[in-house]
């Protein structure tokens, strides 16, 4: 009875203390099994507050089995506690207890935890030693180290090695090209895989999204449903960031269809991959219905709404969304602050503008990047404030971009400040001078202002550009 309680009813660490009680009172404590049960209960409900109790249990054993051992290692790993783990290992063959197949991989999870690949080499080596290097289960867990820790090459020649590759054997050399960015090479052996999962089509989709080859991404999405595999809600995430980077409204529908004939259960991954879709594609109306649907939202959720809403001109209601964010109690991040200055500058709220470039740091702690200067500049150059948009350029703790002094040229040309105009295109030229297109806007302030003073200062062949298009305008 104390013994179906243990396995199957056992559910927090109070009934575990009473059943461990129960086990003491009637000398049932010295069955292999009660101790068995008492340390999986530790290892299969990981609180780290729970590792003295399971210590202390394991400590009563006169001698572990390597059941005892391994069980310990995995609960320290399972608890994120990988130096405990690492010496629980050393502890045990100080014991002279052999490593079985289930121990190396428990051992090589704390590898990976605690970042450092000696630990891991020196487990390779005792897999060597002990006969485990070709038990299927051991070599994925390696495969897996090696990849975690970006060595390829060592991935490469185990995965070369094994005589017996399974479904993971694939799916873990193929998700390390991914983590590399080797994504043709990741294609490659998605090609060569003898059978494939939803996991292998989840790791290639990942793959071309992280590489923005999005077009792969759809092509590929519809080969996977063509070929019967049911996509999880990962896949389908994928597959709708790509419609929304391509602006494929037809096929970023055609997802929502699935999912609805389906009735699969919106998570608020999938009800933020369908808001950011239908934004990306100008059907605002459709994301805002889903994102008022949504009870669930993440941070991505508010950022992708708020940016919509930014990016087609609904500047209040973007800036309404980022004041009912603050009151969910969801803390801001550098895109949700991009998405904020984006509204202002096409409503024009300079003050407003400031008023929140000012509290990034101060309040919210998110340090203004590049793109935040940029936004900035663009702003007050619409506004005309060209002066305070240069002070503010020379108060900025990083160098500024092309698109940080684009935005003031663009000022420039609008409010025709040809002296401020100058100096925008000096810094402009020195970050990228191939670019015709600022010699063209020049000379159109220049035409604007009736000045052609441009020869000083400027490359023989950017003036020459110049007259032709100061020829052009007076044509």
């Amino acid at each position: 009875m104390l013994f179906h309680l243990l396995r199957h009813q056992c559910t927090n660490i109070r009934h575990l203390k009473q059943i461990h009680a129960q086990l003491i009172v009637t000398s049932l404590i010295t069955d292999a099994d009660a101790i068995a049960g008492i340390l999986r209960f530790f290892a299969e409900k990981p609180n780290p507050s729970n590792l003295d109790y399971a210590l202390a249990v394991f400590d009563c054993i006169e001698s572990p089995t390597a059941f005892a051992w391994n069980t310990m290692i995995r609960t320290y790993t399972r608890c994120f506690t990988a130096p405990s783990a690492f010496r629980f290992f050393i502890r045990m063959r100080r014991s002279l207890v052999p490593p079985d197949a289930h121990t190396l991989p428990f051992v090589l999870k704390a590898c990976v935890l605690l970042q450092s690949i000696h630990p891991g080499l020196s487990v390779h080596s005792q897999s060597i030693k002990f006969g485990f290097d070709f038990d299927v289960f051991v070599h994925n867990n390696l495969l897996c180290m090696y990849c975690n820790f970006g060595r390829l090459t060592d991935a490469e020649q185990l995965f070369g090695e094994v005589p017996r590759r399974d479904i993971v054997t694939y799916n873990t050399m193929m998700d390390g090209y991914v983590k590399s960015g080797e994504i043709d090479c990741a294609r490659q052996l998605f090609d060569d895989m003898p059978t494939r999962d939803v996991f292998s089509w989840g790791t290639i989709l990942a793959g071309y999204a992280q590489n923005n080859r999005f077009g792969e991404v759809l092509t590929l999405f519809g080969l996977m449903v063509a070929g019967g595999v049911k996509p999880d809600n990962v896949a389908m995430v994928m597959v709708l960031s790509g419609c929304g980077q391509l602006e494929a409204f037809k096929q970023g529908r055609s997802v929502h269809s699935y999912i609805q004939r389906r009735n699969i259960r919106l998570d608020v991954f999938l009800y933020t991959g369908l808001i950011d879709m239908y934004a990306k594609c100008g059907c605002i109306d459709n994301a805002f219905s889903l994102f008022l649907e949504s009870r669930e939202k993440n941070l991505v959720t508010w950022n992708s709404m708020i940016m919509g809403m930014a990016m087609h001109g609904h500047a209040m209601q973007a800036l309404n969304l980022f004041d009912d964010m603050q009151r969910a109690e969801i803390q801001p991040d550098s895109i949700t602050f991009l998405g904020v200055l984006v509204a202002c500058s096409h409503a024009g709220l300079v003050g407003l503008a400031w008023k929140y470039f000012a509290s990034m740091e101060t309040v919210y702690k998110v340090v203004p990047e590049l793109k935040h200067y940029g936004c900035m500049a663009d702003l007050l150059g619409r506004a005309g404030m060209l002066r305070e948009a240069v002070e503010m350029i020379g108060t900025m703790p990083m160098k500024p971009d092309v698109f940080v002094w684009g935005g003031l040229l663009g000022g420039c040309r609008i409010h025709g400040n040809v002296e401020i105009a100058e100096n925008a295109v000096k810094h402009l030229l020195e970050l990228d001078p191939e670019d015709g297109g600022i010699y063209s806007i020049m000379a159109n302030i220049y035409a604007a202002a009736h000045s052609v003073k441009l020869e000083e200062g400027l490359p023989k062949g950017a003036w020459l550009l110049v007259q032709e298009s100061w020829e052009t305008c007076q044509d």
